[in-house]
């Protein structure tokens, strides 16, 4: 069996509503680093060759309409 307060030190309300989560969130933000912001660098068109669609899935596409109607 597993010891929860050894992973666990704050209490946890797994009944809580909303604000119990995001009081969970708020704590933990400090915890969480977010990674430095990447650029993508543009492909040069001689590395794009097209796409391949297998034939079954080109037929599910195009029985499909353009925009959900």
């Amino acid at each position: 069996m597993t010891n929860l307060k050894a992973y666990a030190p704050a209490s946890a309300d797994l009944e809580g509503g909303l604000a119990s989560l995001r009081g969970d969130c708020a704590r933990m933000v400090p915890h969480w680093a977010a990674p430095e912001r990447i650029v993508p660098l543009p492909v040069p068109l001689s590395l794009i060759h097209g796409v391949k669609v297998p034939p079954t899935s080109a037929r599910l596409l195009e029985a499909m309409s353009d925009y959900g109607d």
